[in-house]
Protein backbone atom coordinates (compact mmCIF):
# COMPACT_ATOMS: atom_id res chain seq x y z
CA UNK A 1 0.00 0.00 0.00
CA UNK A 2 1.05 3.63 -0.50
CA UNK A 3 0.88 4.25 3.02
CA UNK A 4 2.42 7.65 3.02
CA UNK A 5 0.27 9.00 0.20
CA UNK A 6 -2.43 7.87 1.76
CA UNK A 7 -1.41 9.71 5.44
CA UNK A 8 -0.85 12.69 2.90
CA UNK A 9 -4.43 12.78 1.30
CA UNK A 10 -6.12 12.49 4.41
CA UNK A 11 -3.57 15.76 5.63
CA UNK A 12 -4.19 17.94 2.76
CA UNK A 13 -7.64 17.97 4.60
CA UNK A 14 -6.75 19.95 6.87
CA UNK A 15 -8.04 23.46 6.69
CA UNK A 16 -9.84 23.11 3.99
CA UNK A 17 -12.42 20.64 5.47
CA UNK A 18 -13.34 23.37 8.14
CA UNK A 19 -16.70 21.97 9.41
CA UNK A 20 -18.75 19.19 10.08
CA UNK A 21 -21.89 18.70 8.33
CA UNK A 22 -23.61 15.43 8.44
CA UNK A 23 -26.71 16.54 6.11
CA UNK A 24 -27.93 14.20 3.26
CA UNK A 25 -26.74 15.48 0.29
CA UNK A 26 -27.37 14.48 -3.44
CA UNK A 27 -24.18 13.44 -4.69
CA UNK A 28 -22.96 12.67 -8.36
CA UNK A 29 -21.83 9.03 -9.26
CA UNK A 30 -19.64 7.25 -9.07
CA UNK A 31 -16.82 10.17 -7.43
CA UNK A 32 -19.38 11.98 -5.89
CA UNK A 33 -18.61 14.37 -3.10
CA UNK A 34 -19.87 17.22 -0.89
CA UNK A 35 -18.45 20.23 -1.15
CA UNK A 36 -14.59 20.00 0.44
CA UNK A 37 -15.07 22.49 3.21
CA UNK A 38 -17.58 20.40 4.92
CA UNK A 39 -17.98 16.78 5.56
CA UNK A 40 -18.16 14.29 8.62
CA UNK A 41 -15.29 11.54 9.37
CA UNK A 42 -15.92 9.00 7.06
CA UNK A 43 -15.38 12.10 3.86
CA UNK A 44 -11.98 12.10 5.38
CA UNK A 45 -11.19 8.51 4.37
CA UNK A 46 -13.11 8.54 1.49
CA UNK A 47 -11.29 11.83 0.02
CA UNK A 48 -8.12 10.32 1.06
CA UNK A 49 -8.45 6.72 -0.94
CA UNK A 50 -9.99 8.69 -3.96
CA UNK A 51 -6.89 11.09 -4.02
CA UNK A 52 -5.03 7.65 -5.08
CA UNK A 53 -7.41 6.85 -7.30
CA UNK A 54 -10.21 4.54 -5.32
CA UNK A 55 -13.87 5.42 -5.36
CA UNK A 56 -15.19 3.95 -1.87
CA UNK A 57 -18.55 5.11 -3.17
CA UNK A 58 -18.43 3.43 -6.10
CA UNK A 59 -17.11 0.25 -4.28
CA UNK A 60 -19.44 0.33 -1.22
CA UNK A 61 -22.55 0.98 -3.44
CA UNK A 62 -21.89 -1.96 -5.75
CA UNK A 63 -21.10 -4.54 -2.84
CA UNK A 64 -23.69 -3.24 -0.90
CA UNK A 65 -26.13 -3.88 -4.10
CA UNK A 66 -24.45 -7.51 -4.13
CA UNK A 67 -24.91 -8.23 -0.64
CA UNK A 68 -27.35 -6.05 0.94
CA UNK A 69 -28.51 -8.41 3.63
CA UNK A 70 -25.06 -8.19 5.07
CA UNK A 71 -25.10 -4.20 5.68
CA UNK A 72 -26.86 -2.75 8.82
CA UNK A 73 -30.22 -2.31 8.86
CA UNK A 74 -30.68 0.95 11.00
CA UNK A 75 -31.61 3.72 8.18
CA UNK A 76 -34.91 1.80 6.94
CA UNK A 77 -33.92 1.44 3.32
CA UNK A 78 -34.96 -0.90 1.31
CA UNK A 79 -32.56 -0.54 -1.60
CA UNK A 80 -28.73 1.10 -1.27
CA UNK A 81 -28.34 4.60 -1.81
CA UNK A 82 -25.21 5.88 -3.76
CA UNK A 83 -25.27 9.24 -2.12
CA UNK A 84 -25.18 8.21 1.75
CA UNK A 85 -24.24 4.58 2.27
CA UNK A 86 -20.19 5.13 1.82
CA UNK A 87 -20.82 7.74 4.22
CA UNK A 88 -21.75 6.08 7.08
CA UNK A 89 -19.20 4.39 9.53
CA UNK A 90 -21.30 1.03 10.20
CA UNK A 91 -21.31 0.26 6.16
CA UNK A 92 -17.69 1.23 5.71
CA UNK A 93 -17.16 -1.32 8.82
CA UNK A 94 -18.92 -3.90 6.77
CA UNK A 95 -16.65 -3.12 3.98
CA UNK A 96 -13.41 -2.96 5.37
CA UNK A 97 -14.04 -6.05 7.23
CA UNK A 98 -14.82 -7.79 3.91
CA UNK A 99 -11.93 -6.47 1.96
CA UNK A 100 -9.34 -5.25 3.92
CA UNK A 101 -7.49 -6.92 6.46
CA UNK A 102 -9.55 -7.13 9.83
CA UNK A 103 -6.39 -5.88 12.45
CA UNK A 104 -6.97 -6.61 16.52
CA UNK A 105 -8.13 -3.88 18.56
CA UNK A 106 -5.13 -3.35 21.16
CA UNK A 107 -4.46 -0.73 23.42
CA UNK A 108 -0.96 -1.06 22.41
CA UNK A 109 0.26 1.47 20.22
CA UNK A 110 2.97 -0.23 18.56
CA UNK A 111 0.04 -2.70 16.88
CA UNK A 112 -0.85 0.48 14.96
CA UNK A 113 0.73 2.01 11.49
CA UNK A 114 0.28 4.88 9.30
CA UNK A 115 -2.43 4.69 7.44
CA UNK A 116 -4.41 1.97 9.38
CA UNK A 117 -8.51 2.77 9.75
CA UNK A 118 -9.67 2.56 12.86
CA UNK A 119 -13.27 3.18 14.20
CA UNK A 120 -13.90 4.13 17.52
CA UNK A 121 -17.21 5.29 19.75
CA UNK A 122 -16.76 8.68 21.17
CA UNK A 123 -19.71 9.46 23.25
CA UNK A 124 -21.57 6.42 21.91
CA UNK A 125 -21.30 7.24 18.33
CA UNK A 126 -19.78 5.31 15.32
CA UNK A 127 -16.37 7.24 14.40
CA UNK A 128 -14.14 6.48 11.83
CA UNK A 129 -9.93 7.98 11.31
CA UNK A 130 -6.96 7.18 9.52
CA UNK A 131 -3.71 6.55 11.80
CA UNK A 132 -0.97 9.25 10.65
CA UNK A 133 2.50 9.14 10.68
CA UNK A 134 3.27 11.66 13.37
CA UNK A 135 3.78 11.25 17.05
CA UNK A 136 2.06 12.95 19.32
CA UNK A 137 4.73 15.20 21.57
CA UNK A 138 2.32 14.52 24.56
CA UNK A 139 1.93 10.74 24.39
CA UNK A 140 4.16 9.57 21.86
CA UNK A 141 1.41 7.76 20.22
CA UNK A 142 0.83 8.32 16.68
CA UNK A 143 -2.02 10.67 15.66
CA UNK A 144 -5.05 10.23 13.86
CA UNK A 145 -6.12 12.37 10.69
CA UNK A 146 -10.34 12.70 10.97
CA UNK A 147 -12.98 14.93 11.20
CA UNK A 148 -14.93 14.37 14.85
CA UNK A 149 -16.42 17.79 15.00
CA UNK A 150 -14.51 20.67 13.71
CA UNK A 151 -13.31 19.75 10.56
CA UNK A 152 -10.00 17.60 9.40
CA UNK A 153 -7.72 17.69 11.98
CA UNK A 154 -4.97 15.49 13.39
CA UNK A 155 -5.30 14.46 16.99
CA UNK A 156 -3.72 12.69 19.69
CA UNK A 157 -6.99 10.67 19.92
CA UNK A 158 -5.74 7.25 19.12
CA UNK A 159 -6.80 5.56 22.13
CA UNK A 160 -9.13 8.72 23.08
CA UNK A 161 -12.56 6.59 22.71
CA UNK A 162 -13.48 2.83 22.87
CA UNK A 163 -12.20 1.28 19.91
CA UNK A 164 -14.27 -0.58 17.40
CA UNK A 165 -12.15 -1.80 14.54
CA UNK A 166 -8.68 -2.08 13.08
CA UNK A 167 -8.55 -2.15 9.30
CA UNK A 168 -5.34 -2.18 7.04
CA UNK A 169 -6.77 -1.72 3.69
CA UNK A 170 -4.33 -1.67 0.72
CA UNK A 171 -4.62 -0.51 -2.80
Amino acid sequence: MRTRALVDAARDQINKTVRYDSAYTRIGYPMGDVPLERGVCTDVVIRAYRKLGLDLQRLVHENMAANFDLYPKRWELTAPDPNIDHRRVPNLMVFFSRFATSLPVTKDPNDYQPGDIITNLPFGRTHIAIVGDRKSWRSGRLMVIQNGGLGAREDDELFAYPLTGHYRYSL
